[in-house]
């Protein structure tokens, strides 16, 4: 099954991370992740994708390079070109190459100008290319279940009030900035989500958990790498600190063509 193929074991992933990890720290890694997954949301509002289509598209980059080194492709190509596939394989319409080179000029330029001082620096035969070894890297699985259904199923279930379930949902959003999509299935990492949302809301959910028949050490796991974004976030200023952490990433030896 392609989406057990893609639970990988925390271990594994920091194995396969070494080289990364050789040249950058693990918050370092982490805070360059959660750049890309922000320039791929902010790909998705301009480009006024559903929601579902920016969390594949994150999935896409994260499995990407949870098998190979950020030194392979730039995110700042693959990024796009995950944005690309995601739109159709989750059906909402090609976007076409123009519109797609042109929006990433212009999130470039006007959201993301204190990273990138030059312009989006790729063209389309770029990304098609991209394309080609991200779907090879996928081994064709391109289905990706995401924890929204579920989320909205549990929260019937529990007769989640409208804030409540609208926080839950914000939550599944920033769970794409941590790897808990490349450790845990889907309905744990909804069933986390709600949880925290529930304590935020100080809405009694204990026996609801106690009755359900699932991992709680698993929900508990995603539970703790979300505080740990949170704890990150306290303290990070994306603006002042990301210009020096991609100086410092690991780089392509060919850079792109004009």
């Amino acid at each position: 099954m392609c989406s057990q193929q893609w639970l990988l074991d925390k271990q594994d992933l920091i194995k396969e991370r070494q080289a990364d990890l050789q040249v950058l720290s693990e918050e370092e890694y982490q805070k360059i992740m959660i750049f890309f997954t922000n320039f791929i949301q902010q790909l998705g509002e301009t480009l006024k994708l559903r929601q579902q289509v920016v969390a594949t598209a994150t999935v896409f980059l994260k499995r990407f390079y949870a098998r190979y080194s950020l030194k392979c492709i730039d995110p700042l190509l693959l990024a796009p070109t995950a944005v690309f596939l995601a739109s159709k394989v989750e059906e909402c319409g090609v976007i076409s190459n123009n519109r797609l080179i042109s929006t990433c000029q212009q999130v470039v330029k006007n959201k993301f100008g204190y990273a990138y001082s030059t312009e989006f620096p790729y063209r389309i035969n770029q990304v098609l290319e991209c394309e080609f070894y991200l779907l090879e890297n996928m081994d064709c699985c391109l289905i990706v279940f995401q924890p929204y259904r579920p989320l909205i199923q549990y929260g019937q279930d529990l007769n989640c009030d409208s804030d409540t379930l609208q926080l839950s949902w914000t939550i599944v959003n920033d769970s794409l900035r941590t790897d808990v999509c490349l450790l845990y299935p889907p309905y744990q990492i909804a069933l986390a989500c709600l949880q925290l949302a529930c304590v935020v809301h100080n809405k009694d959910c204990k026996q609801w958990f106690a009755e359900l028949n699932t991992d709680m050490d698993n929900i508990m796991g995603v539970t703790s790498h979300l505080l740990s974004l949170y704890e990150l976030w306290k303290n990070y200023d994306e603006k002042k600190e990301i210009l020096a952490l991609l100086q410092k990433m690991p780089k392509p030896n060919l850079q792109p063509s004009r």
